[in-house]
C-alpha cells in the first residue's frame, strides 16, 4: 500500500500547523513548505511520491499558490490538489479542489482523501 504522503504550502506558520497536525491525526505523512518555490522543490524531487498538495492560492514569493498548483497538475495529471484562500474562487485548474477559508477541517479531509 503507498504511504498517503501530502505537501502543505501556506506562509503563515499558525495555519500551516494546523493543516500539518490535522493531516497527521489522519495517519497521513505531511512535508511542510512556506513558499510555491519551496514547494515546487519538493514537487520536483519527490513528486511521484506525494499524493496531495495543499496550498493557499496567496502566498509570500513570487510564486502564487494557483501558480503552484497549475504546475503540480502539468507535472502529475493524478495529484490531489486542493486550493484554499480567504477570498473568492480564481480560475482553479481542472481536476482541483477548492475551499474558502474559513472552512470546516471536515471539508478539508474530504477533500485531501478523495
Amino acid at each position: 500500500m503507498l504511504k498517503f504522503i501530502a505537501l502543505v504550502v501556506e506562509d503563515d506558520p499558525f495555519q500551516r500547523s494546523f493543516l500539518a497536525d490535522l493531516l497527521k491525526d489522519e495517519g497521513l505523512q505531511v512535508v511542510e513548505c512556506a513558499s510555491a518555490e519551496a514547494a515546487e522543490l519538493v514537487l520536483v524531487s519527490t513528486g511521484n511520491e506525494l499524493r496531495a498538495l495543499i496550498t493557499d492560492i496567496n502566498l509570500a514569493g513570487d510564486m502564487s499558490g494557483l501558480e503552484l498548483a497549475q504546475f503540480a497538475k502539468r507535472r502529475f495529471p493524478d495529484l490531489n490538489v486542493v486550493m484554499v484562500s480567504g477570498r473568492g474562487s480564481p480560475d482553479v485548474p481542472h481536476d482541483t479542489h477548492f475551499l474558502t477559508k474559513p472552512y470546516m477541517p471536515d471539508q478539508l479531509l474530504d477533500a485531501v482523501l478523495k
